[in-house]
């Protein structure tokens, strides 16, 4: 019968590439890891690695069971948080993932209110964009997906489910000029990450242009860095400015529809204590935010 130890150990060795590496994560002595990768063959009866050169990788058999052990995994943790926090909210994990701008400038002030109302929560941070965490969040491999959202599209699928937090305005950086994203048809831009990137042209375009992206970067300091060296102009959302602000730089706010910033959980409602706790850190820190301008 496979066990979840074994499921933990393939996942490790999907994950790392390695059974020496596999055993380091898991505090394994290699032999002991090698023994549970053969006994999850012979369980199986197929085989889930094979050696390559000086290495090994997963046969087809192995990364099919190495997915679905992911989510059982991720499952399992979730439902063991969820237990050790039945009882007031004394212990437990919850594993998040966001993107930049909310991770330097939301969860930091969600994890303040968290800490003085729940000192026994544990908070586990991952950095990823919208549609990566929405992955791990399905794999069961996190509790809790910060995302956004430029317009109000359908809900998500799959069993996702959306809080809103808050709508996060856009902002024109330049080191100069005039308001308006048609005043800068003619100038460099700097564009963020894909999602993003596709916004800027959307709205250049309904203003009438195409902008000319000279550089591309989803760091917001690094954006705000080459504004103010007169590399570019650029747009970023309010939560970049209140993370960070360069004192060279010129901010107007645009008069254009704000993207919208989500808590993703998963499974049916309603969402475990741990987790309906921190959505309700992270929707206070939302309403109680300084603006950026």
């Amino acid at each position: 019968m496979v066990s979840l130890v074994q499921l933990r150990v393939l996942d490790a060795v999907s994950r790392l590439g390695s059974v020496t590496a596999a055993a380091e994560d898991l505090h394994y002595a290699q032999p002991s890891l090698s023994h549970h990768l053969a006994r999850l063959e012979s369980e199986t009866g197929a085989q889930l690695l094979q050696r390559v050169g000086r290495g090994i990788r997963l046969t087809e058999a192995g990364r099919l069971l190495a997915d679905r052990a992911a989510e059982i995994i991720g499952r399992v943790d979730s439902a063991t948080a969820e237990l050790s926090t039945l009882v007031g909210l004394q212990s437990g994990r919850v594993r998040l993932a966001g993107f930049g701008s909310v991770m330097s400038a939301l969860v930091p002030r969600a994890a303040a209110v968290l800490a003085d109302r729940h000192p026994g929560l544990e908070l586990s941070l991952t950095d990823a964009h919208p549609e990566d965490a929405l992955q791990l969040l399905r794999a069961g491999r996190i509790d809790l997906a910060v995302i956004f959202r430029f317009d109000e599209t359908a809900p998500e699928q799959d069993g996702v489910r959306l809080a809103h937090l808050l709508d996060d305005p856009l902002y024109l950086l330049t080191r100069g000029g005039g308001p308006a994203l048609a005043d800068h048809r003619d100038a460099a831009w700097v564009g963020g990450c894909v999602r993003c990137r596709s916004h800027l042209v959307e709205l250049c375009e309904e203003a009438g242009f195409s902008p000319r992206l000279a550089h591309v970067t989803d760091d917001m300091v690094v954006m705000q860095g080459l504004v103010a060296a007169g590399l570019g102009v650029t747009t970023i959302p309010g939560l970049a400015l209140q993370a960070h602000r360069h004192p060279d730089i010129t901010v107007t706010r645009l008069a254009v529809p704000p993207r919208r910033i989500y808590a993703a959980s998963y499974g049916e409602p309603p969402d475990p204590p741990a987790t309906a706790a921190v959505i309700a850190a992270l929707t206070e820190a939302a309403a109680t935010g300084a603006p950026a301008d």
